[in-house]
């Protein structure tokens, strides 16, 4: 007769218990309605998590519940840093954490670029940071990638900490009015007219971030000056935080005009979006040809954002996805279908 082995008890799944101090709300981690918790749970569905008090009690495996510890002491870095939690920083710091970066997403989402009427300008993903970084260490950097990745957005952010800090004595942004052409003698209005719409852009960002009552002023005196790129052309530019947008619409001989501009105590920014050029036919555009050209340069760096960087109402990837299914459905729909062979 043979012995039965005792049955094998399973083993216990660990747990862990993260104690949050006492001067921390919890809600403030929870946030209304505890959305914040229901975010941690739909990105951590291996891991079990439960509130009583001030405690998280966390079970799983042990590689899921460090990165939810790890969490949970990132949200605690940013509340201490005085700023309010969101859906968006939660998610945010999720995906930070799972892509093994060394920057903390604390001291990424805690980043102050610049503040205006109690509202703070800061990177949202690692490539805006990294993308930061580099305007302060470069005295010329192209930020390339798609829309919405912020990229001119925070160049002119960074451009008037410089003008606050006394870094620079003023500001330039010009973008390319590659439109206006033929087009331009059909609009009405002076020549600042016709140009204004394809500037207009800038100037909404710039309300953004420096008081409005005080634009007019400082464009008068020349401080801060909105500009088509055609106005660059002869000028040296001294002591001054230059920005290029749209650059993807100048033309080869156009970007070095522009760069050759650059004067002493000065920085450069140019931004664009090599996907999207809207010249003429047969007209290369220079920023797809200056990397190639200034690749190796020193002081030069190339900043590329990706859809990654895209920071945008949560709503507006999930439409975008939507849409894009739907043209899919639609062109399937189309297809031809194969002839059935006659038997």
């Amino acid at each position: 007769m043979t012995d039965l082995s005792p049955q094998e008890e399973p083993t216990p799944t660990p747990t862990h218990t993260v104690v949050i101090p006492p001067e921390v709300a919890m809600v403030t981690l929870l946030g209304p309605r505890d959305e914040l918790l229901r975010t941690m749970e739909r990105n951590f569905t291996e891991v079990d998590v439960h509130v009583r008090g001030n405690e998280f009690r966390l079970v799983g495996e042990p590689g899921d519940l460090a990165l939810v510890e790890r969490l949970i002491d990132e949200l605690l870095a940013i509340v201490e840093a005085g700023q309010p939690l969101n859906r968006d920083a939660v998610e945010r710091s999720i995906g930070m954490l799972r892509g093994q970066s060394a920057d903390r997403p604390a001291d990424v989402l805690t980043m102050n670029i610049v503040s205006n009427r109690g509202r703070t300008i800061r990177p949202k993903t690692l490539g805006q940071k990294h993308y930061v970084d580099a305007i302060d260490k470069h005295t010329i950097v192209f930020g390339i990638g798609p829309a919405g990745t912020g990229k001119t957005y925070l160049a002119m952010a960074k451009a008037v900490a410089a003008l606050q800090a006394k870094q620079v004595n003023r500001i330039i942004l010009t973008r390319p009015a590659v439109e206006a052409g033929e087009r331009l003698g059909f609009l009405p209005g002076s020549l600042n007219d016709k140009i204004d719409p394809y500037l207009r852009p800038l100037y909404d960002a710039l309300h953004d971030m420096v008081d409005p009552d005080s634009i007019p002023r400082l464009m008068a005196s020349g401080t801060i000056e909105v500009a088509p790129l055609a106005y660059m052309r002869g000028r040296t530019l001294n002591d001054a935080f230059i920005v290029l947008d749209e650059a993807q619409n100048t033309s080869a001989e156009q970007m070095k005009m522009f760069l050759t501009r650059l004067g002493f105590g000065s920085r450069m920014v140019v931004t664009g979006d090599v996907t999207q050029v809207d010249l003429p036919g047969g007209t290369t555009s220079g920023l797809r040809v200056v990397k190639d050209i200034l690749d190796g340069v020193d002081d030069v760096h190339f900043a590329d954002l990706s859809s990654q960087d895209v920071v945008r109402h949560r709503l507006v990837s999930a439409i975008v996805d939507a849409y894009g299914r739907h043209e899919e459905d639609a062109r399937a729909s189309e297809r031809p279908r194969p002839a059935r062979t006659a038997r």
